[in-house]
Formats: C-alpha cells, sequence, structure tokens
C-alpha cells in the first residue's frame, strides 16, 4: 500500500499499525520532506493521510497535484483508496465535490460520530453502532460531497464526515488514526488561541479510547479486506 504523509507528525498512527497487522506492507511517502511521488500506483491501495492544507493548496504543498493524480487514478481504476482529513477533502474534490477553507464549526478532540442510514450496507461500516468516537482536527470541509457518492456519516457541526465513491473509495473527515496520546501531544499555545481547552480535550479522548480503538480496528482491518481482495 502506498501512503501519503503531508506533514511530519501526521503519520498513520494505530491505521497503519492495524493494516500491518492484517499482513498489509506500507511504503510511506513522505513529500513534505522531498520524497517524490511515484507517478503511478500500478495497483498498489493508497492511503492519503491528514494536513494543514486545502487540497489544491499547491503553492504551499507543491506535492499535491501529484497526490491528486493518484486519486484520481484510484478511482478510475477501481484501486482500493482511504483518504483521510485532507485525503478525504481530495478525493472529495477529485471525484467533483466542493472543499472550502475555514468552512463552518472547527472540531477539535474526541467527537461523536453518527452513522446514516446507508452506513448499514457500508463494507467498512456496517454494524459499528449509531454513534462512534472519533478524534477531529479541521477547520476547512466539505460542504458539498461528489455527484453518486454514498453518504455514511455527520457529526453536530460538519455533515460531511465519511462517504464512499465508487465501490472501493472511501473518505472521512475524522482521524481514525489518531488516539489520546496524539491529542496530548497537540500544541497547547495553538489550542488556548482557539478557545480550546487543551487538558479538557485530552480527557475526552481518554475516556473515549477503548470505544474509538474497538470501532476504528474493526473499519481498518476491513478495509485491509478490500485491499487483498
Amino acid at each position: 500500500m502506498l501512503v501519503v504523509q503531508h506533514t511530519e507528525r501526521g503519520g498513520p498512527g494505530r491505521v497503519g499499525a492495524w493494516l500491518r497487522a492484517a499482513g498489509l506492507g506500507l511504503e510511506v511517502r513522505h513529500p513534505w520532506a522531498g520524497e517524490a511521488l511515484p507517478a503511478a500506483l500500478d495497483g498498489r491501495p493508497l492511503l492519503v493521510l491528514g494536513g494543514g492544507f486545502l487540497p489544491d493548496d499547491d503553492e504551499r504543498a507543491p506535492w499535491l497535484p501529484a497526490t491528486r493524480h493518484l486519486v484520481a487514478e484510484a478511482l478510475a481504476d477501481g484501486t482500493p483508496m482511504l483518504g483521510i482529513c485532507l485525503g478525504g477533502q481530495m478525493l472529495a474534490q477529485v471525484a467533483g465535490g466542493t472543499v472550502r477553507a475555514a468552512h463552518g464549526t472547527p472540531e477539535y478532540g474526541s467527537t461523536t460520530v453518527r452513522l446514516r442510514p446507508e452506513a448499514a450496507a457500508d463494507p467498512l461500516l456496517a454494524g459499528l453502532g449509531e454513534t462512534v468516537p472519533a478524534i477531529e482536527r479541521h477547520v476547512d470541509a466539505i460542504t458539498r460531497l461528489p455527484p453518486r457518492a454514498v453518504w455514511l456519516a455527520a457529526s453536530d457541526d460538519c455533515p460531511h464526515q465519511a462517504f464512499r465513491v465508487g465501490e472501493r473509495a472511501w473518505g472521512v473527515q475524522f482521524h481514525p488514526e489518531a488516539d489520546a496520546a496524539a491529542v496530548a501531544a497537540w500544541d497547547r499555545a495553538y489550542l488556548a488561541e482557539r478557545g480550546v481547552d487543551a487538558d479538557r480535550l485530552h480527557a475526552r479522548a481518554v475516556a473515549d479510547e477503548a470505544a474509538s480503538a474497538a470501532a476504528w480496528s474493526v473499519f481498518t482491518r476491513r478495509f485491509a479486506r478490500v485491499c487483498r481482495a
């Protein structure tokens, strides 16, 4: 599996560990550090991680056109793909949806994600329950899903939390790879400037950790099965 990591700290986290435990090898590329992305997937599944950019923020992140090319290839070929946060926004945009900067209410920390009725038939989300806690950290948002996308989950402040394009491409706004330890490492000054209490964020993430890990480990193992099929 090819993994595109957009920032130094934005690695695959526990999703990477779950994918490896499911038997997948991960080739993690770090374009932010100057590593080139491959010109083609050549059949490899794709995982696009988060980062503090819009999907077309090419001036600040000049590797984004190459990343969008890989996303478009995955969609065209039916190659399994998972996009997280920026990666999910990129999937939405490449497939014909809309992403807006600083849209709506920012979300930070563990948040209740509500699965929509459509999730009951989804290969990754079926049976996970009506609500699942997930870590959030975003100010930008998807404002319109792509045509024919299946809308799978929402939260109180962000309607487009999860969706599927076609049969094998998923996008999520939240961070299934992040745990309470990741929240504890967030920049406290950054959070304080935005009126966010870092200690309360961490306490809620700790309280939600067991339920979060249980749900998103199942989600990830199911994605691994799709990748191996």
